[in-house]
């Protein structure tokens, strides 16, 4: 796996790739910070992770480029500790957020989770597309459309779609999700999964399904 990796802090950068070379994770290191997304475009990485303080332009900036064009996976990696930063990160399609400092474990395991999730899905054998509700939702190109209208969905929404379809008019609780989505629940921050959830009802709701995800209080 090819991971693109925006981060300035060459220590920090240096020790990610170091490590991940020990788990097949190949890690090229952003040099030039001007032209980030012709760095993207060349290499076509398996997963982006991204810092927010950065030369020229900032970690958002290169998100919503990649994200207008991708749907590659992509972790954010930052020092700030507000809580609007991690839902800006989300909101402009990133499928995690990692604080720093942090525990190398911790990240590389977040990053094994997302790249099974956005690899692995692809391949289970759940039909392409289903219908349901009006809707036609295309696994493989992580799409949900009605009539005309097409909406994308980040690989997070499609996968949480998936696992709601799966179980149509059954209750699926929010640790079902996170395991499910991140494997192991201690590492993942409960506003990310809310995020996502709200993320994915709104695109829902562009195609005049605004009740296809129902939340329960239990």
């Amino acid at each position: 796996m090819k991971l693109l990796l925006i981060e300035d802090d060459r220590v920090i950068g240096q020790q990610i790739a170091e490590d991940f070379s020990h788990w097949q994770l190949e890690t090229h290191l952003v040099e030039d910070f001007q032209h980030v997304y012709e760095q993207y475009e060349r290499l076509q990485p398996d997963l982006v992770l991204i810092d927010i303080q950065l030369p020229a332009f900032d970690g958002f900036h290169w998100c919503r480029q990649i994200r207008a064009n991708s749907n590659v996976p992509i972790l954010f990696l930052s020092s700030r500790d507000q809580p609007m930063d991690m839902v800006m990160a989300m909101q402009m399609g990133a499928d995690d957020y990692v604080q720093k400092p942090f525990h190398m474990d911790v990240l590389r395991s977040k990053v094994q989770a997302l790249l099974r999730r956005a690899y692995d899905y692809q391949e289970v054998s759940t039909p392409s597309t289903q219908r349901i509700n009006g809707l036609q939702i295309d696994a493989a190109s992580m799409t949900v459309s009605k009539g005309e209208e097409v909406v994308s969905l980040t690989k997070n929404e499609a996968f949480i779609l998936n696992v709601l379809v799966d179980v149509p008019n059954e209750v699926v609780t929010r640790d079902t999700l996170m395991t499910k989505l991140w494997d192991d629940a201690r590492f993942v921050n409960d506003n990310t999964l809310t995020v996502n959830v709200n993320r994915l009802r709104t695109k829902l709701t562009e195609l005049g399904a605004p009740q296809m995800i129902e939340t329960k209080k239990v």
